[in-house]
């Protein structure tokens, strides 16, 4: 799967683990990292689990229309799709089989 960043700063924690390690702490950059590497060799959303521990799904209220997978608790990688047109199944929910595109936003505590 395609991925890029919002920020210039998520992109750089995404190319240096050092950088990561520094500014999330060892083992939530080990596990932003492991995402990574799992919705990249993904070919597409449907892809990656579910369950945990990645725990990929659709989040809702003032983040609907954004995704999220499990990192240290209670943070999570936020994303959306970028794809363009973003697919949607005739009922107008995401086609995660069609998503091959996404963009990371940010790292969020979102309880």
């Amino acid at each position: 799967m395609k991925i890029t960043f919002k920020t210039r700063k998520l992109q750089k924690l995404a190319n240096s683990q050092a950088e990561a390690q520094k500014a999330l702490g060892p083992r939530m950059a080990l596990l932003f990292l492991q995402r990574l590497m799992e919705l990249q060799a993904a070919v597409a959303l449907s892809d990656i689990s579910r369950l945990k521990p990645a725990r990929c799904h659709e989040l809702t209220g003032d983040l609907a229309g954004h995704l999220s997978v499990d990192l240290k608790h209670p943070f999570r990688l936020i994303f959306v799709p970028a794809n363009d047109p973003v697919p949607r199944k005739r009922d107008g929910g995401l086609d995660w089989s069609k998503v091959t595109e996404i963009e990371i936003v940010d790292i969020l505590d979102t309880h």
